[in-house]
């Protein structure tokens, strides 16, 4: 089943590092932000965890709690957090089922070749557990100020 803005969170359940169980309620009552991304260790992606990690305060003082998500499997995600030092944990989506709710697996050009990839891609859900916001096919540029500024925008509504 596909996720809707505005509406609640389809059931799932994914493993993240430090052994954190993540489901569709697993966080009801702080706003969740998943960002999806491509891969561990390459340009794009270490940029985009490297800004998530030094507003990662910023996030929770807003109330929230963040999530990176990318096909790769448990070892690579906990020597990528180790290396960046992130205060967050990563999910592993081995098997894409969350990458296919979401809907962030794209066909892809790379090197001439059409391949399956991950589309960049964040969602926020409030406090409730519904969708509220997403952004897909992003610039890592200034994304992440701008997911900030939409937890903060939903701390104030609560």
């Amino acid at each position: 089943m596909a996720i809707v803005v505005n509406k609640p969170l389809p059931e799932f359940e994914a493993i993240a590092t430090g052994d954190v169980k993540v489901t569709n309620t697993s966080h009801i009552g702080q706003a969740l932000v998943l960002y999806f991304y491509p891969k561990d260790n390459t340009p794009g992606c270490t940029t985009e965890a490297m800004q998530f990690r030094d507003k990662y305060k910023d996030f929770v003082k807003a109330g929230a709690v963040v999530f990176g998500v990318s096909r790769d499997n448990m070892k690579s995600h906990d020597d990528f957090k180790a290396k960046l030092e992130l205060p967050f944990e990563l999910i592993a989506d081995t098997e894409e089922k969350m990458c296919h709710m979401f809907g962030v697996v794209k066909n892809k050009i790379m090197y001439g070749k059409k391949v399956k990839g991950i589309e960049r891609s964040t969602f926020l859900v409030n406090a409730d557990g519904i969708l509220v916001q997403e952004w897909r096919g992003l610039k890592v540029p200034g994304h992440v100020e701008e997911v900030l500024k939409a937890v903060k925008v939903l701390k104030k509504a609560a």
